[in-house]
């Protein structure tokens, strides 16, 4: 009987159909079937020696949920025999958007602590067999137990996955065991993956732990790789990207790290039209291997970002999500920088304009935070004029230096980018048929915060926007960080950063912003109840607690934010 690899993964749903990816151990025929009598099949497809397949399911009732089975040739491999979690349901949207929506959304998770790190497994003392995580909780397992607990606890509806979904510079003690027997870890890239069938442990290692591995099962998903899915700093600069590809070692790790993340992660974020018109997903579909189609894709994709388009639009009624990759697209020759080259910044607008009226929220998925604590803002700003040359070419290898060692990349690092999308979001939350709210949802920073931007008088939206941050999942920042980017928010932090951006006689950005919630520190997940044109926010961390009776440890949901948008 052929097993079920990894998976199953709910990731499109909508009024009636869904889609359902699985990794299978070998070729087979896959079933997907609700307990409805609605049933979707197709043949696994191979890529470098795995057996995967992404199944339409099609004919669901709007506003019903229904479990699903999985079944490989006819044999049923899900759920698990014995399962102790609730079956996997498929829940459609509500016809023509009329109930609540749910979004959870986070960024940045280590699916075990990285080797090297301080954050290794200890054990609890006084606890035999009992571990404890110095990292905390992780959010995403906790919200599984949380929910597996309780069936009758409202669930989202959509999770969204902002960046940093598996590490590849930051392998954990048993990923890089499993390293050292297939090569030599003591030569570049060292524990760090080296191609696809290493990135394949790391999905391995992150979406089998059983409680995630039912979450994902039943909570549909929307993804967006950050730097740490291929490297930290991923495109920070053109003399970042020289130096990358002069090693010996990169081209199979971006080759790698694009073709996995294809596969895993962007799929999965189409809808059944979408896949049934993608030219490369049918051909592979239809190759005895397609290792190399989809290998040729990366490194075309690599080569001319224009190639590929990894970003996408969602519609959840009347809530409308366009989710944006900030790595891929970016121009990063010095005078000609920007966060999206012209390709997507135009697709940007026509998504994000698109039906005027059409939406009442919107959604803007960015990796990497729009607005920053503003010392942090005005630091990239100082940085990126240096590197430009402003204080000439000494201050500019300077300021390249600092810019890879400090992560100087945000949207701020690219200041007419940053104004772009600001004149953009004006537009798009101004007029009679604007949206109630207007929210960029972020994450990398690892600590979240609500920021409100303000327009010059006059200028501004009629609708209300807000910078969403929430980061990290399942991470840690050191107390220095911490109390960096507590100072970056503070009144000192902002006369700081003014001092610096006259250092090169940079201007004002177009809005100013002012931190209206947090920081809060911790793993974390925020979450957006949208209906109508109401918007609530919540924010939810994951807390150890310990029982009095048995000292056992555990961790719970702790809401820290309850808050009205509208």
């Amino acid at each position: 009987m052929t097993g079920l690899r990894l998976g199953p993964l709910l990731r499109y749903v909508d009024e009636d159909s869904a889609t359902v990816w699985v990794e299978t151990a070998a070729p087979c025929e896959v079933t997907v079937a609700c307990g409805s009598g609605v049933t979707g099949a197709d043949r696994t497809w191979q890529v470098a020696g795995h057996h995967y397949a992404l199944i339409p399911v099609e004919g669901l009732t709007p506003g019903e949920e229904t479990p699903y089975r999985v079944l490989l040739d006819g044999e049923q491999v899900w759920p698990l025999p014995d399962s102790p979690y609730p079956p996997s349901v498929i829940r459609t949207l509500s016809p023509e958007g009329r109930g609540p929506l749910s979004v959870a959304f986070g960024s940045c998770r280590w699916a075990a602590p990285p080797s090297g790190s301080r954050s290794h497994l200890a054990a609890v003392p006084g606890v035999p067999g009992e571990h404890h995580d110095p990292a905390g909780p992780d959010a995403l397992d906790t919200l599984a137990a949380t929910l597996a607990r309780d069936p009758a606890r409202p669930r989202p509806d959509v999770l969204l996955l902002l960046g940093d979904q598996v590490y590849a510079d930051q392998t954990s003690e048993a990923t890089a065991a499993l390293l050292a027997r297939r090569r030599d870890t003591s030569r570049p890239p060292w524990t760090q993956v080296a191609d696809y069938e290493e990135y394949t442990h790391l999905y391995d290692e992150s979406w089998l732990d059983p409680e995630v591995r039912w979450l994902l099962s039943t909570v549909p998903s929307c993804m967006i790789f950050d730097d740490h899915d291929v490297i930290d700093d991923w495109n920070t600069s053109a003399a970042w990207l020289t130096r990358m590809r002069a090693t010996p070692w990169w081209r199979d790790r971006i080759l790698g790290g694009l073709m996995s993340y294809w596969v895993h992660q962007h799929l999965g974020n189409l809808s059944p039209a979408d896949l049934a018109r993608d030219e490369l997903y049918t051909r592979v579909r239809a190759a005895a291997d397609g290792t190399d189609l989809v290998r040729d894709f990366a490194a075309a994709a690599d080569a001319d970002p224009t190639c590929a388009r990894w970003s996408y639009r969602r519609d959840f009624g009347r809530v409308r999500l366009v989710m944006v990759d900030t790595r891929a697209t970016r121009v990063l020759e010095e005078g000609s920088r920007a966060m999206l080259d012209a390709e997507e910044a135009k697709w940007l607008r026509q998504e994000v304009l698109d039906g005027p009226g059409s939406y009442d929220h919107l959604l803007i998925g960015s990796s990497l935070p729009w607005l920053l604590p503003q010392l942090v803002h005005d630091a990239e700003v100082w940085n990126a004029a240096l590197c430009r040359g402003a204080r000439g070419p000494g201050w500019a290898r300077r300021g390249e230096a600092l810019r890879q060692r400090a992560d100087l990349e945000h949207w701020a690092a690219f200041p007419e980018s940053f104004a772009a999308l600001a004149d953009l979001i004006s537009e798009a939350a101004d007029g009679p048929a604007a949206p109630a709210t207007v929210c960029v949802l972020s994450g990398d920073v690892h600590h979240a915060y609500v920021a409100e931007p303000h327009w010059p008088e006059g200028a501004g939206p009629a609708g209300r926007v807000l910078q969403l941050t929430c980061s990290p999942v399942h991470n840690s920042i050191p107390a220095a960080l911490r109390a960096g980017f507590r100072f970056g928010w503070s009144r000192a932090g902002r006369w700081l950063g003014r001092a610096l951006s006259r250092h090169v006689r940079a201007g004002r950005p177009p809005v100013s912003w002012r931190r209206t919630g947090g920081p809060w520190f911790g793993n974390q997940l925020m979450t957006l109840t949208l209906h109508g044109r109401d918007a609530r926010l919540g924010l939810d961390q994951a807390r150890e607690v310990t029982d009095s009776g048995s000292g056992r440890r555990s961790a719970r949901l702790e809401r820290v934010l309850e808050r009205s948008l509208t």
